[in-house]
């Protein structure tokens, strides 16, 4: 008698790359999350409170922003793009 790789039973808690409600609905699947590591940095109230309100705004207006990381993360993307362009930056402009 052999063996079938049928006999195997089905794993519930193993790691699945697939999400079976996103496969079912046909929704596009996510690429591999990208490895974060946290960060502590001290923000003035002010900036904190304006940064709270635009993500709220956004997301009322139903932009497609998960969390405050997204959009933390976009922002400073944008920052660093725009001092990495040097003397044409504003950024850069703005230190001066």
């Amino acid at each position: 008698m052999t063996g079938s790789k049928q006999d195997k039973y089905p794993d519930f808690f193993e790691n699945h790359d697939l999400d079976p409600v996103k496969a079912a609905t046909k929704q596009p699947m996510a690429a591999k999350p990208i490895r974060k590591k946290k960060a502590g940095f001290y923000l003035s109230e002010a900036l904190l409170e304006r940064f709270n309100r635009q993500f709220h705004q956004l997301k009322l207006e139903g932009a497609a922003i998960e969390n405050k990381s997204a959009l933390l993360e976009l922002s400073l993307s944008f920052a660093l793009d725009d001092l990495e362009m040097g003397d044409r930056g504003q950024l850069f402009k703005s230190l001066k």
